[in-house]
């Protein structure tokens, strides 16, 4: 009933021309604070583009075709002697091919369609002041970038075979390279997140963004960092929160290979999570009564490269074969003691050896491996925090952090 009254032609030609002459109201107003800019066309030029649009469509496609047709020929000649002015823009003419065809699309479609279109004109037409500040941060190379995780993601990965490898390595091509996409897409969006959403926001949100795609790198550039700085309570905070987000990262991942592990995980986790936040925000209150200088930050290194990306897979697909000989050589206690020393590396290939290989272990097992390794990864990071900072910050961090590392463990064996 309510699609039926929509489209009955008075209520078609009302939308059309409103949505016409906001268009051109838009676009007056623009104008209004660069007067120097001559352009074709006013709020009633736009209306009636709009209204001949509809009239044109709902007579006949020819007399439609004719129109537009007559449109590119003015708007040909128009542009020919504003490029002796080196006027080049080709917006304006763009603007009236989109509300010329206002009327076919309500036509031929609906009215929905046409406020879609609406919404979205405006939008692009205004992004062009909204990202002025974006392009004097924008780095050409974040293109590249953008166009190497599509390469690793939706060109290699489907190529890729599903077979197991090998009878001792229980894991396939495809899984390998599965878990390079999961883990480069989380450290390309804390890397995104960081540098063009919220730069310079603060240590403790470069602890939150850092600890998105690597606690451990993001400790080690914060220690580092604080060894030139006299404020430790808020770098230690930041130190802690990066940890956090790398037990938020590992329930994530847990959840695309193996819900069943990961339901396992998410009680340790979560307790770990709430006495972090907790001890994060003890400190940083703390710190909000220090009124030291802060030595800004650098920029930020992005992450994804396929070096990296290539070598994660070659680690990875070791860590899978090291993995399937330690559990058929010692048993279920040789895996604990492999998560322990993993843990001083990088956890992520260990991780996601366990989570998406068919090892012949239970998931309490599995989960208790995860723990270990991520426990151990703590104590590592506490080493890093007391070497490169060598001050206050360093004692405090490592002492939170070789505390949330016991408790980690600890919790792998209790679960």
């Amino acid at each position: 009933m309510l699609e039926n009254f929509l489209h009955t032609p008075w209520i078609e030609l009302v939308l059309v021309i409103i949505a016409g002459f906001l268009i051109g109201l838009e676009i007056k107003t623009h104008r209004r604070g660069n007067e120097a800019q001559k352009e074709i066309g006013s709020v009633r030029t736009f209306t009636f583009i709009a209204l001949i649009g509809y009239i044109f469509a709902k007579t006949d496609m020819f007399l439609y075709m004719v129109g537009y047709l007559a449109i590119v020929v003015h708007f040909s000649i128009f542009y020919y002697f504003r490029l002796k002015d080196k006027y080049s823009s080709i917006s304006i003419f763009l603007l009236f091919t989109l509300v010329y065809s206002f009327g076919i699309v309500v036509v031929k479609y609906s009215i929905w369609f046409l406020l879609i279109i609406f919404v979205v004109v405006v939008f692009i037409y205004n992004l062009n002041r909204r990202l002025e500040h974006f392009y004097t941060i924008f780095d050409a190379n974040e293109v590249e970038t953008f166009a190497k995780l599509l390469l690793v993601s939706g060109v290699i990965l489907p190529l890729l075979p599903h077979e197991q490898i090998a009878d001792f390595i229980p894991i396939s091509y495809f899984k390998i390279w599965l878990a390079v996409v999961i883990v480069s897409l989380f450290s390309y969006v804390g890397y995104i997140l960081k540098k063009y959403l919220f730069h310079e926001k603060g240590y403790l949100l470069t602890g939150i963004l850092g600890g998105i795609y690597s606690s451990t790198a993001t400790t080690v550039v914060l220690a580092k960092k604080a060894s030139d700085n006299s404020t430790p309570y808020l770098f230690t905070s930041a130190i802690v929160i990066a940890t956090t987000l790398m037990y938020f990262r590992l329930i994530g991942i847990a959840f695309a290979f193996n819900v069943n592990i990961a339901y396992k995980l998410i009680l340790p986790y979560s307790l770990l999570v709430l006495l972090s936040i907790i001890i994060v925000a003890v400190l940083y209150h703390r710190s909000r009564n220090d009124k030291s200088k802060i030595v800004e930050e650098n920029g930020d290194k992005n992450p994804l490269e396929l070096s990296t990306a290539f070598f994660f897979a070659i680690l990875f697909l070791l860590m899978v074969t090291v993995t399937h000989f330690v559990l058929n050589t010692y048993g279920e206690m040789g895996l604990n003691m492999l998560s322990f020393i993993v843990g001083f590396t990088d956890t992520d290939p260990f991780v996601l050896s366990i989570l998406s290989s068919k090892f012949d272990i239970s998931i309490d097992s599995a989960a208790t491996a995860i723990l270990i390794a991520s426990g151990s990864n703590n104590i590592l990071k506490a080493f890093s925090a007391y070497i490169f900072a060598k001050n206050k910050t360093g004692i405090m961090s490592a002492s939170i952090l070789i505390l949330l590392g016991a408790l980690t463990i600890i919790s792998g064996f209790i679960i």
